[in-house]
C-alpha cells in the first residue's frame, strides 16, 4: 500500500494504493500547502455571519456541472491524467515496461444504480448517465466525482476487471453497490477502496432520508440479517438539536442531494454514517476493503469540497474531486 502526494506538494492528489498493474488516486480541492489554515478556520467559524459567498471552485475543479469555465474544467482533466501517468511512472521499477493510462472515463452521476460498461458501450460525446462505471480493458481509469458521497472503487486481480461507484444515500438505498459486483462474474475475490466523503458527525438529515435509507436495505436485501436488525446503532446517531433550532434550517434541509421525496418535514433530525454502510455493503456483497487509513471528511477538512459545506456557507457553487482506479497494461 502506498500514500503519498503525487509529483509535488502543490499538486491535490494522493496515490491510495498500487498493486499489480492497478492504482488508485483521490483528488482534492487544494494541495496541503495551498491553503491559508487560519483564513479557512475564520470562515468554518462564519457559517453564520454568512462570510463567503462566492463560488468554490479551488485548484482541481473535474465537474462541468457545476457553472465553472468548461475549457478549465477540461483542462484540470487533462492535467489529472498527466499527473497519473507521471506517478506510476516514478513508482515503477526500471526494470518494468509499462503502457501509459491514455484516457479517463467519466459519467453523468444521477443518484441510481446505473453502471456504465465502457467496454460494450459505443463511444459517445456525451457522457452516459450513470452511478458506476465498469472496464476489464487496460490503458484505461475510471473516474468518479463526489463532494460528500461515498465515491468506491472495484478491482478483481484474477479478471483484472476495475469499477468505480457513486454512492450518495440513495445509490446506498437502491443498491449501487451490489449491483457493480454482480457484474464481477469471474471468480476471485474484489478489493474495494472508499475514498473521501463526509462523516457521520457532519452529515446531519432528517429522519425521512433514515426511513427511506434503511427501507432500501431491506428491501434490497443490501445488509448481513445482523446488520439490518441492528440499523440504528450501527449507522445512525440521534442530533442533540432539532431543526428548529437552527438558525439556517432552510438551507440545512437542502444540503443532502434530493434529500427525500416525502412532503412533511420533520423537525427531529440525526446523523448517518455513509462511510460505514459502505463498507458493511460491500462486505455483504463479498468484496474485501483494503483501506489502510481512516477515512478523511470532506466537509471538516477544507481541502476537499463539499457540497454540504457550500451550502451552510450560502455559495453558489462549489467543485468536484474524484477517487480514480486505472490500470495499466505491461509491454
Amino acid at each position: 500500500m502506498i500514500n503519498k502526494l503525487a509529483i509535488t506538494n502543490n499538486f491535490p492528489m494522493k496515490m491510495l494504493a498500487q498493486m499489480d498493474d492497478v492504482a488508485v488516486f483521490q483528488t482534492a480541492a487544494f494541495a496541503p500547502n495551498d491553503i491559508d489554515e487560519p483564513t479557512a478556520e475564520s470562515q468554518q467559524r462564519g457559517l453564520d455571519n454568512q462570510a463567503n459567498h462566492q463560488a468554490n471552485y479551488g485548484a482541481l475543479n473535474l465537474g462541468l456541472h457545476v457553472n465553472d469555465d468548461a475549457a478549465k474544467v477540461l483542462g484540470n482533466r487533462m492535467s489529472l491524467l498527466a499527473a497519473i501517468n507521471t506517478q506510476m511512472a516514478n513508482e515503477s521499477s526500471h526494470t518494468e515496461q509499462h503502457t501509459a493510462i491514455h484516457s479517463l472515463h467519466w459519467v453523468s452521476q444521477v443518484h441510481g444504480k446505473q453502471i456504465h460498461d465502457i467496454d460494450t458501450t459505443p463511444l459517445s460525446m456525451a457522457p452516459m448517465a450513470a452511478d458506476a462505471i465498469i472496464s476489464k480493458q487496460s490503458g484505461r481509469g475510471l473516474a468518479i466525482m463526489t463532494a460528500d458521497c461515498v465515491p468506491i472503487v472495484l478491482y478483481q486481480p484474477a479478471s483484472g476487471k476495475i469499477a468505480a461507484i457513486h454512492a450518495g444515500w440513495q445509490g446506498l438505498a437502491c443498491g449501487v453497490i451490489r449491483e457493480t459486483v454482480e457484474r464481477f462474474t469471474d471468480s476471485g475475490s474484489v478489493q474495494a477502496w472508499i475514498g473521501v466523503c463526509i462523516s457521520q458527525a457532519n452529515y446531519e438529515v432528517g429522519y425521512q432520508v433514515r426511513d427511506q435509507l434503511l427501507a432500501g436495505c431491506l428491501d434490497n436485501q443490501l445488509l448481513t440479517a445482523s446488520d439490518s436488525d441492528n440499523f440504528d446503532s450501527l449507522y445512525v446517531m440521534r442530533s442533540d438539536n432539532g431543526l428548529e433550532n437552527h438558525s439556517d434550517t432552510q438551507h440545512l434541509y437542502k444540503t443532502v442531494d434530493k434529500l427525500s421525496n416525502c412532503a412533511t418535514v420533520h423537525t427531529d433530525k440525526v446523523k448517518l454514517n455513509l462511510p460505514k454502510l459502505a463498507a458493511d455493503q460491500l462486505t455483504a456483497a463479498g468484496v474485501s476493503i483494503d483501506n489502510k487509513e481512516a477515512i478523511s471528511c470532506s466537509y471538516a477538512d477544507r481541502h476537499y469540497y463539499s457540497y454540504r459545506r457550500q451550502t451552510h456557507m450560502q455559495q453558489p457553487a462549489t467543485g468536484r474531486m474524484a477517487l480514480v482506479i486505472v490500470r495499466r497494461a505491461a509491454t
